[in-house]
């Protein structure tokens, strides 16, 4: 059966939602699921706008179906070829042999590369600053690498003001019937995070090519976003191109502290709780606790993004970080977060090293970073006589936060 909406008079969504797969690529957990956009567009002439997963080929096929009523498939427009939305490639040149299949070289040179049988179509290659018309509609090319692919582009309909945006403005999240961005609550709590958590773990590493696409796009006048997952947005643009701003210059979104600790019999645990309550008392309500044992490290980074300060609160490990806060330390240099302000909570029974350890890390692995000096060095747990350094150390957050010198 089809489930088809429309986005404007002659464009429809004829993409899936996907409730069964628990985790995206294989490693973000996504307990809300997740939308694999496709879109098709009753022109002169008629034109899809990449595929989905393969998991959700029969509802994509149905939906062309149902639109096309008997009409061939004129174009096939691929603007990102990851597996999620490629792998239905084959089966549309299967399903309508004329089809003319319009992308970059990099995705061409992918296709035969996943050993997709697209010799016999016709393939015209286009890149940044091509024009097509498709009768009524004029669409731009315009080229998006590593956002979050090499080959990835997005297109621009010139007509209609829709942007095509490929893994860009994106969100994990199925839509379930809904389609557009004010037909959720998307500044809730799930939406925001959720889109956060895609954009930071999926494409966070590439900021200044995502920073080179926003340039480009605020040169033209964008009416209508259409991403590959997540609602399409048609209203309220700038308030989410605001937030894309943030990830991709690597500025917090909010003054506020995320306490990220390791423990292992609940020692540096009962430390971390204690100076989350004693930066509320100080007024700093803005505060987050997570234990990276049992917090995926996709929300840890999702925190991270959107926080100005972290503090690191782990036990010392054979003479090391606890070895799931080294994790967390390694995905923040892999995705290349920037411009934060640390604070160091160790914790040690005989050999009190992870404080040393973090230190080192920020100072010679991530980028742009500030600690700050005051430390809480623990051995084996957070007594009476270690409030002094505790009341310090939350003096120091509160004034790093405050701007006080």
């Amino acid at each position: 059966m089809h489930s088809v909406r429309k986005v404007t008079e002659d464009l429809y969504w004829v993409g899936a939602n996907d409730h069964r797969l628990a985790l995206f690529e294989n490693i973000h957990p996504i307990s809300r699921g997740v939308s694999y956009n496709a879109y098709l567009l009753l022109d002169e002439k008629k034109v899809l706008f990449d595929t989905v997963d393969w998991s959700a080929c029969r509802q994509l096929l149905e939906n062309i179906e149902y639109l096309l009523e008997g009409n061939q498939l004129d174009y096939l427009v691929i603007n990102h070829m990851e597996p999620d939305h490629g792998a239905c490639i084959e089966e549309i040149l299967v399903r309508y042999p004329d089809v003319k299949v319009i992308s970059t070289e990099k995705a061409f040179m992918l296709m035969r590369q996943f050993g997709f049988e697209i010799e016999g179509h016709e393939l015209i290659e286009v890149a940044e600053g091509d024009t097509f018309s498709f009768g009524g509609h004029t669409v731009t090319f315009v080229a998006a690498p590593m956002v979050h692919w090499p080959e990835a582009m997005v297109t621009y309909d010139t007509t209609n003001g829709v942007l095509f945006s490929a893994d860009a403005f994106g969100s994990f999240g199925a839509l379930d019937g809904k389609l557009f961005n004010d037909e959720v609550d998307f500044k809730g709590d799930y939406w925001l995070n959720d889109a956060r958590r895609y954009y930071t773990n999926i494409v966070g590493k590439y900021g200044a090519h995502t920073s080179a696409l926003l340039k480009k796009a605020s040169t033209v006048d964008i009416k209508i976003v259409c991403p590959l997952h997540g609602p399409v947005w048609r209203n309220d643009l700038a308030w989410f191109i605001d937030k894309y701003v943030h990830w991709a210059t690597y500025e917090p979104e909010e003054k506020g502290v995320m306490i990220a600790y390791a423990t292992m019999y609940g020692n540096t645990e009962s430390a971390a709780q204690a100076l989350a309550a004693k930066l509320c008392e100080r007024g700093v309500t803005n505060v987050v606790v997570y234990d990276v044992s049992n917090t995926h490290v996709s929300t840890l980074i999702s925190e991270t993004f959107r926080l100005s300060h972290v503090v690191l609160a782990s036990v010392t490990y054979n003479l090391g970080i606890y070895p799931i806060m080294h994790n967390y330390l390694m995905d923040m240099k892999a995705l290349n977060l920037q411009n934060r302000t640390f604070a160091i909570v160790e914790n040690g029974s005989w050999a009190c090293k992870s404080g040393d350890l973090m230190q080192k890390f920020i100072d010679e692995e991530l980028k742009n970073m500030t600690v700050l000096n005051e430390r809480l060095s623990l051995a084996s747990a957070l007594l009476p006589d270690k409030e002094s350094e505790l009341d310090a150390l939350a003096d120091s957050i509160r004034d790093s936060i405050n701007g006080v010198e």
